[in-house]
């Protein structure tokens, strides 16, 4: 039986990435986007032509309980199971802190946290019935160790998906193992605005004196969800090259 994973935010970046690294391993793939249907649809198109992939491209907002249990539905009704899931959507809403709202912070926390929440609840009855699973939380190492004012409400964010994980972990034992993973700087879209200067000065925090490619912190996630990472429950593992 081949395997099936839900990739929240999956159509760029990091999540389009991860569909990437998955495919190539046989798994029948549910692509999630909000906004960008024209690229979810691109690599749905590219992962059936390349890898032989099924396929089901959804459009949900995480934050919306009724959308997210309408998409956890709709893949059971084609797929029948749920093996993996990868909680990536995201957002980040950067601005200077006295210019910080307080509708930021909700918008950021409904996305980030309680969408990790929500999707996770619904998927894992499914895999609870199983007694089979695999979630992935996508946090950042802006959640343990790196901080910057401009951004807050993301880094409170990402710390909160980490004690999430911890407390899932326990909910669903001995099932479903839960573990976060938690990046430090990737070349993805949502960096594509940072200054030169800024880059620069980051780069020369990272031992590996580069930003991650998505493919590499894909790897990761891809290792979690595997055979291999069986015995691994309840941890977050760092990939930032050194920071």
């Amino acid at each position: 039986m081949e395997n099936v994973v839900l990739i929240t935010g999956s159509s760029k970046g990091i999540g389009k990435a991860t569909a990437v690294e998955f495919a190539k391993l046989g798994y029948k793939l549910v692509i999630n986007y909000l906004t960008d249907k024209e690229n979810a649809e691109k690599l749905s198109s590219y992962l059936k032509e390349e890898y032989k992939t099924e396929t089901l491209v959804i459009k949900a907002d995480v934050s919306d309980e009724e959308q997210v249990k309408n998409m956890v539905q709709e893949t059971i009704n084609k797929f029948g199971r749920i093996d993996v899931l990868i909680n990536n959507a995201g957002i980040a809403i950067d601005k200077e802190f006295e210019d910080r709202t307080v509708e930021d912070w909700k918008k950021t926390l409904e996305v980030n946290t309680i969408g990790t929440f929500l999707v996770s609840k619904y998927v894992s009855e499914n895999m609870m019935k199983n007694k089979s699973g695999k979630i992935i939380n996508i946090s950042s190492t802006n959640g343990i160790n790196t901080f910057f004012p401009s951004s807050i409400d993301y880094d409170a964010s990402k710390a909160a998906i980490i004690n999430l994980t911890y407390n899932l972990a326990i909910q669903f034992a001995p099932y479903i193992n839960v573990n976060a993973v938690a990046p430090g700087w990737v070349n993805t879209e949502m960096n594509k605005e940072l200054t030169e200067d800024l880059i620069k000065e980051e780069t020369e925090k990272i031992y590996k004196k580069r930003f991650a490619k998505p493919e590499e912190i894909a790897k990761v996630i891809c290792f979690l969800a595997s055979d291999d990472a069986e015995y691994i429950n309840s941890t977050v593992i760092k990939v930032d090259g050194g920071m």
